[in-house]
């Protein structure tokens, strides 16, 4: 196999050559002109070089140095050995220069390049014939020709970086390695992000859920403090493959409050997704990805007050999310207690100097509520791999119901019952929700016995509520035994929704019969691990 031999790149790299090629134009007017005050000769491309030789600034051509046009609509004017040697050539190799001295290749000291805006045009709906003309092809092969020969050439794929360039030419007359090396891994990570949302889009084309080769890209948001635990670490990642922006915690505003931790980003996002479950007001209260308390009211205010009084003790320090504007009233009710963060799609105006008042107490505004059938993937670390998933869009309503007892549930029931699974969908299994009237009055999550967390919830209820009767119960799962269900009675329950699906679901339905219960089958389980 061919080798190239050894260079030792210079800790100063003069730039003497700079080639731009740009879509997006932010800062190249400052950029530009500081170049050519440098004494820095500036080639360029089409639409780019029009722009800069419109701010009066000299440029050349590309089609100049390399003696060919741009054909073939644009798609081909730097695929050439005079544009790649020059990003290629290695400039203490006297083989490589031997080879620019005979083919006429000057050296490229600096490449400025944004690519085709591909994500943009996919995000805006555009056709498949203008998305596929929106790949860059010649300028990701010359940024990764570039960050390869970092030793000599800085490539820039932001405007966030032209003013380091131009501070170290000034400083230095060249650009310093540690620079170019920095700019090399974020072009490199530049272009595979671009490739993931290509493939991504691709394989939506084609139907496939699961491509043979999944390609996600991440863009780091924050560095975390730590994560679950003082002695991990942490940060939290944007995913820039996704057709559109997911609404939600990572693309929310922080508008105050403390730093952000890894255990509060995952509750305040259980908590938004699970409000985002009801299309009347609701408020859900979590603690440690839990719920401890959801309900839903005629405004927030109420939807809050009953969400508090499930389980006021474990809502202490909790995560608040609300699906509807946060008002003054409702703002100062939270305040109350100490809550860790505020979730909404929006905050009025009245709400913010209430707010300000607990300056510790972290806020975040969405913009708006998310699509629950949006199709999202779902990974999950294991040992030497991931396990993916799509998104849990499942969503019964009441037609869906089949009924199997001899006493059917009467529509408030059905209400209820609704109600009360969509929130054990977003309860750790084994989970059990006791509910009525629209708020959960127990909870039991997370329980290796699905008996127990009935028993859990209904000891919870009766904390918060004393003994109660007329109330219905959600499972996730099937039950396995006539046992939770009479645990249920015991505690109060005359209706329960559940998916149905076990070989003891005669017994448990003669078990429902007997204590004059309703019960209605979804076909649907929730499970979330």
């Amino acid at each position: 196999m061919h080798k190239t031999p050894a260079s030792i790149a210079p800790d100063i790299s003069t730039v003497t050559r700079a080639l731009i090629s740009v879509s997006d134009k932010t800062g190249l007017d400052d950029f530009a002109r500081a170049l050519h005050s440098l004494g820095v000769t500036i080639l360029s491309t089409g639409g780019t070089a029009k722009y800069i030789a419109a701010l009066g600034v000299p440029v050349t051509d590309v089609s100049d140095v390399t003696g060919f046009p741009e054909m073939m609509d644009g798609r081909v004017k730097t695929l050439h050995p005079k544009i790649h040697g020059g990003l290629l050539s290695l400039r203490d190799n006297p083989a490589h220069a031997d080879a620019m001295q005979t083919h006429g290749i000057t050296g490229i000291d600096i490449l400025v390049v944004n690519l085709y805006p591909f994500k943009k045009t996919m995000e805006s709906g555009a056709n498949f014939d203008t998305c596929i003309e929106n790949i860059d092809i010649g300028g990701p092969a010359m940024v990764r020709s570039g960050a390869k020969n970092h030793g000599y050439v800085a490539v820039a794929t932001s405007p966030d970086d032209y003013q380091i360039l131009i501070d170290e030419i000034r400083t230095h007359g060249g650009t310093t390695h540690a620079t170019r090396k920095a700019l090399s891994a974020k072009a490199f990570a530049h272009t595979a992000a671009y490739d993931a949302a290509i493939s991504s889009w691709m394989a939506k084309q084609e139907d496939e859920i699961f491509p043979l080769t999944l390609s996600i890209a991440m863009e780091k948001v924050d560095t975390l403090r730590y994560g679950e635990n003082p002695h991990q670490l942490a940060a939290l990642y944007r995913d820039t493959s996704l057709n559109a922006p997911r609404i939600g915690v990572v693309n929310a505003t922080q508008i105050q409050g403390k730093e952000l931790s890894y255990n509060n980003i995952n509750d305040t996002d259980a908590a938004f997704e699970l409000v985002c479950e009801f299309d009347e007001p609701a408020v859900a209260i979590i603690k440690h990805a839990n719920p401890c308390g959801v309900a839903l009211g005629t405004n927030p205010l109420e939807a809050y007050k009953r969400a508090l009084s499930c389980d006021p003790t474990s809502a202490f320090g909790g995560i608040i999310a609300l699906n509807r504007p946060l008002d003054a009233a409702t703002a100062a009710e939270i305040l109350k207690i100490f809550s860790e963060v505020i979730i909404a799609p929006s905050i009025e105006p009245d709400a913010l100097p209430i707010l300000a008042t607990k300056k510790n107490v972290r806020v975040l505004v969405t913009g708006g509520m998310p699509d629950l059938n949006q199709n999202r993937l779902f990974p999950r670390p294991v040992a030497g791999g991931f396990l993916i998933q799509t998104a849990d869009t499942g969503r019964i309503e009441s037609n869906d119901l089949k009924q199997v007892t001899a006493k059917p549930a009467t529509q408030d029931q059905i209400r209820d019952l609704l109600f009360a699974f969509r929130v054990a969908k977003h309860v750790k299994s084994n989970a059990i929700v006791y509910a009525k009237g629209g708020m959960t009055y127990g909870i039991g999550a997370g329980q290796m016995s699905r008996i127990d967390s009935t028993r859990i919830a209904a000891q919870k209820m009766v904390e918060a509520f004393g003994p109660q009767t007329d109330l219905v119960l959600a499972s996730d799962a099937f039950f396995p035994f006539p046992d939770g269900l009479l645990a249920a009675a015991e505690a109060g329950v005359t209706a329960i929704i559940q998916p149905g699906g076990s070989i003891k679901d005669d017994d448990v339905i003669a078990a429902a019969n007997d204590k004059n219960l309703a019960m209605v089958f979804t076909g649907m389980r929730h499970f979330r691990h």
